[in-house]
C-alpha cells in the first residue's frame, strides 16, 4: 500500500466531524507545501506493538545526535489522539517559540514546545495553525 494510500485510510478510519477535521487539515498543509514528501508512521514499534498514535508525516528533515548518528525524519505532523487532533511542529530547536507568537491567537488550543492540540477545527484559528506550519516547514529552509 502506498503512503498516500494509508494516509487516505487513515483519515477515512476517523469519526466524524474528526475525519472532515483531518482531511480539511491535510489538504490546507498540503497547499503550505505541495512538493513535500509524504510519511505514515503508523505507531508501531519492530515487535509491532502499538507505541503511538498514528502520525501523518510532511516534509524532510535531518536529526543528528549526540552519538554523531543521523535520520530522516518529517518536519509537520498531524495526528488524531483520543480527544481532538494533534499538529507536530518539528525543528523548531526554541522550545517556548510555538507557544510565545500562536499561543494566545490560536484560539482553544494547548501549545507545548512542539505540538498543537485541539479539540477540533472549529475552535481554532486556520490561518494562524496555518502560519505555524509555514514557520515549521521555513524552519528548515534557513
Amino acid at each position: 500500500m502506498s503512503v498516500q494510500e494509508q494516509i487516505k485510510e487513515y483519515i477515512a478510519s476517523q469519526p466524524a466531524p474528526k475525519r472532515s477535521d483531518m482531511q480539511a487539515l491535510h489538504q490546507r498543509i498540503l497547499q503550505v507545501g505541495p512538493k513535500c514528501k509524504l510519511w505514515f508512521l503508523d505507531g508501531k514499534n519492530s515487535e509491532n506493538k502499538v507505541v503511538s498514535n498514528p502520525n501523518i508525516g510532511y516534509g524532510l528533515q535531518t536529526i543528528t545526535y549526540a552519538d554523531g548518528k543521523s535520520r530522516e525524519f518529517y518536519q509537520i505532523g498531524l495526528s488524531a489522539n483520543t480527544t481532538g487532533i494533534s499538529v507536530y511542529i518539528l525543528g523548531i530547536d526554541d522550545k517556548t517559540y510555538l507557544a510565545n507568537t500562536y499561543g494566545k491567537k490560536l484560539g482553544k488550543a494547548s501549545v507545548t514546545g512542539y505540538c498543537i492540540k485541539f479539540k477540533a477545527l472549529k475552535v481554532v484559528n486556520i490561518d494562524i495553525l496555518e502560519a505555524a506550519i509555514r514557520d515549521g516547514f521555513a524552519a528548515h529552509k534557513k
